[in-house]
């Protein structure tokens, strides 16, 4: 990946970042705060790596306001943004978590020591292995739990997900860092008496094209050559869809066509199986000869 490009992904991703605390206030419509972030993405001559994530309590991924969201912001809501930046053929990946009323504050700050902590082990030569260890034993030394099937990942040009996971659990050393390296690192926090793992909602909002299909509906093919020129295989909003063909049955059942057909891959909603509520922190670091470069 071009450093350069990347570096520039990371100061437009870490300019976003600061404004993000002001849109967050008590009745703020989800789906305007979404509008926004993507809209000052594209301001800066970027486009967004995937529709900006809004998850709340306990939705702790995927979840992207919807065509005609109409849900406001509580007080006590935990609310993660996930937002990333596609600068050339660069990507950014990062997340903050905000709660009003700093009920939850011991659960976002856990996140935040479990990022700062697995950050500062990243160097080349270390293994995945090591740093989710880090991870798992920083939330538990919290008592708090981690959860155990969300992971960091790999990023390469154009990939957001590139193979290689840092789980929030401890696992055997699949992968050693190497020099040039991008990787996402994202704890996910949980209560210690909670599941600690997600489960799929029946609920999505963000797909990507998975491959060419044949279709029997017009509209569907219409979608489907759209959503492939304008994001390639990154992942992209259904309210964007919607905003360029509209909100009716012809275009929902186009939609059903095309995951029928596999000319779309689906990304449910992710919940944490016991309904508490998930923290998340993110940094997309580079790994460079002495350790990890905090990039966005």
């Amino acid at each position: 990946m071009d450093i350069e490009n990347l570096r520039t992904a990371g100061k437009i991703t870490k300019k976003i970042k600061e404004e993000i605390p002001k849109l967050i206030y008590s009745e703020a419509n989800i789906l305007d705060i979404a509008e926004t972030i993507e809209n000052l993405i594209e301001e800066e001559g970027a486009k967004p790596a995937f529709p900006v994530n809004i998850s709340i309590n306990e939705i702790a991924a995927h979840y992207t306001p919807s065509f005609k969201e109409t849900r406001t912001v509580n007080e006590s809501d935990l609310i993660k943004i996930d937002f990333g930046v596609l600068y050339e053929d660069a990507i950014t990946d990062t997340a903050v978590s905000i709660n009003l009323d700093n009920s939850k504050k011991e659960l976002i700050e856990t996140a935040k020591k479990a990022l700062e902590n697995a950050i500062k082990e990243i160097k080349p030569g270390v293994g995945n292995g090591k740093i989710s260890e880090i991870i798992e034993n920083t939330i538990k030394e919290n008592n708090f739990k981690p959860i155990a099937n969300l992971s960091g990942h790999k990023i390469e040009e154009q990939n957001l997900h590139a193979g290689i996971d840092i789980p929030n659990v401890r696992i055997k050393d699949t992968y050693f860092f190497k020099e040039g390296d991008v990787f996402a690192i994202e704890p996910f926090v949980t209560l210690k008496e909670a599941e600690g793992y997600v489960v799929d909602k029946n609920e999505v909002e963000i797909y990507s094209v998975l491959a060419p299909s044949p279709l029997r509906m017009r509209e569907a093919r219409k979608i489907l050559s759209y959503a492939f020129e304008n994001y390639g295989f990154m992942p992209f909003a259904e309210r964007w869809i919607k905003k360029k063909f509209g909100d009716n049955l012809i275009i929902n059942a186009s939609i059903k066509e095309l995951l029928k057909s596999h000319g779309f891959k689906a990304y449910p909603v992710l919940v944490e199986k016991s309904g508490k509520v998930v923290a998340q922190a993110e940094h997309t670091v580079y790994i460079t000869e002495k350790g990890a470069e905090v990039i966005a």
